[in-house]
């Protein structure tokens, strides 16, 4: 595997995407919701207005940035941590330009950590919608003697959660969630998580990262998902489809909210932050 160490700064061209309702319905499908979340899973339904779940820029903000950094191996390549700010309230549907670039590498011995940041615009009026910042772990690419970047493990707020909610993964979840774009076979192809050190398809990361956000426009923007500025959260371990998550939930003063992510005992997202508008 071959990493370009020379590749922060670099940028792509605008890459335009467009979303339908049935868009941002099937992303909200993929992340489990269904008759008890009516408000993002159909749009004809009496006295309720459709919503997009606020962390949809993750499959929004596609571009072809990851090509530019080398030639990857993608089976030594894990997410490390992920982070979407809102810049106004996310529309069921629209079109949008993603500027992505490359913004950091870093050395962590045995692996390196690349950040990407993706700036997505409105592509009639050119306001900004979302900046989507995600770090990716690769593995076997570390060792040039380079920056070893931030840590993403911070420290978790002190005493008990305000509260803790409970949701259920299914088995096919994964087969779902890809849908709205993430085509990886490690979610799909058991060979493929066999050749990447599991014994089946795991879910997607951000699939759980999308599950936390549902129970977070629950606990802390009470039910109104225009109210989400931002998330973000590092990944720990991984979830496999049917895994029960736990997403505990600590609330700060000015408006933030604390969170984390767990299958029983085992954290699975870590250092989540979310903030309202």
């Amino acid at each position: 595997m071959t990493l370009n160490h020379d590749a922060v700064g670099i940028a792509t061209d605008a890459v335009q995407v467009t979303w339908t309702t049935k868009d941002s319905m099937l992303y909200a499908l993929g992340l489990g919701c269904g008759v008890d979340d009516l408000q993002f899973t159909t749009d004809n339904s009496r006295d309720i207005t459709l919503q997009a779940v606020p962390s949809m820029p993750v499959v929004l903000a596609r571009t072809p940035i990851l090509t530019m950094i080398g030639k990857l191996d993608w089976t030594k390549i894990v997410h490390a941590s992920q982070r979407v700010s809102l810049h106004q309230p996310l529309k069921p549907a629209g079109s949008a330009n993603n500027i992505a670039e490359v913004t950091g590498i870093y050395d962590k011995g045995k692996a390196a950590i690349v950040v990407t940041e993706t700036v997505g615009r409105d592509a009639a009026t050119d306001e900004k919608l979302w900046t989507s910042t995600m770090a990716i772990y690769i593995v076997g690419a570390g060792g040039w003697g380079g920056d070893k970047g931030p840590s993403l493990r911070p420290t978790p707020p002190a005493g008990e959660p305000d509260k803790s909610i409970t949701i259920d993964t299914f088995t096919n979840q994964a087969l779902i969630y890809r849908l709205s774009g993430d085509r990886n076979p490690l979610h799909s192809d058991p060979s493929f998580a066999r050749a990447a050190g599991f014994d089946r398809p795991i879910l997607h990361g951000l699939c759980t990262f999308g599950m936390s956000t549902r129970v977070l426009v629950d606990v802390a923007a009470d039910g109104d998902a225009s109210r989400i500025a931002s998330i973000s959260g590092s990944f720990a371990k991984p979830v496999f489809p049917g895994d029960p998550l736990t997403v505990d939930v600590w609330r700060i003063d000015g408006g933030q909210t604390a969170f984390r992510t767990r299958v029983n005992d085992t954290e699975v997202i870590t250092g989540g932050t979310c903030a309202l508008a």
